[in-house]
């Protein structure tokens, strides 16, 4: 008997991509479940009851879920992050969780930019701006979304730095970026700054004031990770005490009310988080995610476990 998908996106995939989704599972023989633009939790509950695997975005894969699901074999985000699944209670019932890494991350890319434009142009007010040329752009983190930063910030003239303790510092270098010996001095010799963090135990509010008052006159700080990585209390006070600071994210803080009451024209915060939301990263996802899926059961790859 084929395998049971469940394609599961409160927020659908675009059609060409469900298309291209059940294409891959059903040319394995597997069956493709699909739940779209659901409204209560229940729904996905019981789609889970008879799945064998689960295909998901920002959908929350909980202990509810994989309690249901007492035939899971593998879930997969489709997307970078993954911390809207319980990764405890899925290695305790022996559930693979993989994610699909750089499949979106020129979309996010792409969306560093438009966040800095914005800023550096003051908000297209009719304001007299500065461009972006002969700037220094710091990437914390260079993963796939910073390597694809990379040449489109070359592409503006620009210099890049990064700062990635698990990169070595020769792979940096070879594609032309400089390495910063410390975040500290990342953020002192940038002109903008650009999070590529995961949230993690670790990264959890460590964008604060003692660092983020380190940052050049007219720095711009870009957050397309998560809004938790940001300690909030220090991003207001950075506000409050640096006129010249700005900043921009995909992740809107708890604080925004304040900081549009008292800061305008120095932020810019997304609608929701739109990183990954071009139909090329929704289609590249998904695809993966299939493959992934039929990959892990037919030769049992599990490259992207996140959950080892």
């Amino acid at each position: 008997m084929g395998k049971k998908v469940l394609v599961a996106t409160e927020k659908p995939f675009a059609k060409v991509a469900v298309n291209g989704i059940a294409d891959i599972l059903n040319k394995a023989g597997y069956e493709m479940i699909l739940l779209e633009s659901y409204k209560a939790k229940d729904d996905l509950i019981k789609a889970a009851v008879h799945a064998d695997a689960i295909i998901f975005r920002s959908d929350i894969v909980d202990e509810a879920v994989l309690a249901a699901g007492s035939g899971l074999k593998i879930v997969v985000r489709a997307g970078a992050g993954y911390d809207n699944v319980d990764l405890n209670a899925a290695t305790a019932r022996k559930v693979v969780v993989m994610n699909t890494p750089g499949q979106n991350s020129n979309a996010v890319a792409e969306l560093v930019f438009a966040l800095m434009l914005y800023l550096v142009r003051g908000a297209f007010s009719g304001k007299s701006g500065s461009e972006l040329r002969g700037k220094k752009i710091g990437l914390q983190a260079y993963g796939a979304v910073g390597r694809c930063v990379t040449p489109i910030a070359k592409g503006f003239g620009m210099e890049v730095f990064a700062f990635d303790p698990y990169v070595p510092a020769e792979a940096v270098k070879k594609d032309g970026v400089t390495p910063a010996a410390s975040l500290e001095e990342l953020y002192k010799k940038c002109d903008f700054v650009s999070l590529h963090i995961p949230k993690t135990k670790e990264t959890l509010n460590s964008i604060n004031f003692a660092l983020l008052s380190q940052m050049k006159k007219g720095a711009v700080l870009i957050n397309t990770a998560r809004a938790e990585v940001i300690d909030e209390p220090s991003l207001l006070k950075m506000f409050a005490e640096r006129p010249d600071f700005r900043y921009g994210a995909d992740v809107a803080p708890v604080c925004l009310p304040e900081i549009a009451e008292k800061y305008a024209g120095r932020f810019v915060f997304t609608a929701k988080k739109m990183g990954a939301q071009t139909e090329e990263a929704n289609v590249n996802a998904g695809l993966a995610a299939a493959r992934q899926i039929v990959a892990f059961f037919e030769k049992g790859d599990k490259t992207f476990q996140v959950n080892k």
